[in-house]
């Protein structure tokens, strides 16, 4: 029997848009988006807090669907955070809401919110009647100038991180940074480690771009923090639409970098600690673990970890010392559930300069428990060094 490689390459498109106030009247940019697919019909998931925080945000997209002329299927405010992900309570409430409004493929599902919350709205989109149109419009600055813009959708399972969920390449994503100054301060620059992982990993150029206005970016000036999100998001979008492996078939995951450590630091956590903290204690830990191993200049590694702290994200967690009953680590465990996740062999991406980075394929425990060390130790000294509260 012959055998027949038949081989045809899948294009597909990425859109990432930027904007300010897309619902606004004279706004054209989401009703031109929405007419290229012809589909009339739309229905609407807003998350919880976003919604608080902008009270007429109801109206005005309710009036700028009625000026469009859509068939107007509903606006739902929903729970979200990273609770929502912990189990699949949100995914079949979208799921009811999909089924009772007729949203088909031609139809429009808009989510408004968070990363998180975009996960679980988008893993209930990808996977009723297999895909329906989903537009999203991520309000955070880690969802503006990462999560949002990537093509996975997920939802945690036994656990784990984004254990259950599915790659589907989004109709649209929009980023209005009217929204992105609607976040409280912390929120506003912790998503900022995004930005500094790209950057290390695929622009030195950006590097330096936000080691020379990592003041700005840390006092939140806005032109700095806008620039910031739409270039890590350009960034992030060309590497998923070009990069050669959209869905992730392959064992190297250059945008995970620092996020071995990171994603077993939440669930050591109990996923109380923020996904943009843990990034960046994992960032330092790989930045710092390369250096050590040879890979990078610790002068580099230095500015690297400067920056970190510079945007007032932490090098430490006390769940980093959690051990087993042979006193090993725990967050070690991040590194076989890091390589069972992707798949095939265990590749780590590690350092050689800023903008370049080398896949390994083990790391040396006894470096990496003394690189935490060494973290834990200038957490301290920053923290002894912060200024008392006023009385």
């Amino acid at each position: 029997m012959s055998r027949h490689d038949f081989q045809i390459p899948v294009t597909f498109k990425h859109r990432v848009c930027f904007t300010r106030d897309a619902f606004g009247a004279g706004n054209p940019l989401l009703g031109e988006i929405l007419a290229e697919g012809g589909g009339r019909r739309v229905l609407v998931a807003v998350e919880e807090s976003v919604a608080k925080a902008w009270p007429e945000l109801t109206r005005q997209i309710e009036t700028y669907f009625a000026d469009l002329g859509f068939d107007w299927r509903g606006l739902q405010v929903l729970p979200g955070g990273e609770a929502v992900k912990r189990d699949d309570a949100l995914v079949r409430r979208i799921w009811e809401s999909i089924d009772r409004q007729h949203i088909d493929r031609h139809s429009y599902l808009l989510v408004i919110g968070g990363g998180a919350f975009l996960d679980a709205v988008g893993y209930a989109a990808a996977t009723a009647h297999r895909g329906v149109r989903l537009v999203r419009f991520p309000t955070t600055t880690l969802s503006q100038d990462d999560s949002g813009v990537g093509v996975k959708c997920a939802i945690n399972g036994f656990g784990k991180k984004n254990w259950i969920g599915a790659f589907a390449v989004p109709f649209a994503v929009i980023n209005d940074f009217a929204f992105l100054h609607s976040q409280d301060e912390e929120t506003r620059r912790a998503g900022l480690i995004e930005a500094v992982k790209v950057s290390l990993v695929k622009d030195g150029a950006f590097f330096e771009w936000i080691e020379k206005r990592v003041d700005e970016l840390a006092a939140l000036v806005p032109d700095a923090l806008e620039e910031c999100v739409e270039q890590s998001a350009l960034l992030h979008a060309r590497h998923i639409a070009q990069g050669g492996d959209p869905f992730e078939t392959g064992s190297s995951r250059p945008l995970d970098f620092g996020h071995w450590a990171a994603h077993k630091l939440e669930q050591l956590s109990g996923f109380a600690l923020s996904h943009a903290h843990a990034v960046a204690i994992g960032a330092a830990l790989d930045t710092l673990y390369s250096a050590r191993c040879g890979l990078l200049r610790e002068s580099v590694a230095e500015r690297v970890i400067d920056v970190i702290s510079g945007l007032k994200l932490p090098l430490w967690h006390p769940a980093l010392d959690l051990r087993d009953a042979s006193g090993r680590r725990r967050v070690h465990e991040g590194l076989e559930e890091f390589r069972e996740h992707l798949g095939g062999e265990l590749t780590v991406l590690l350092l050689r300069e800023a903008g370049i980075g080398q896949d390994v394929h083990a790391l040396d425990e006894g470096l990496v428990d003394s690189c935490l060390d060494s973290l834990r130790e200038r957490q301290a000294l920053l923290d002894a060094a912060k200024p008392l509260p006023k009385a």
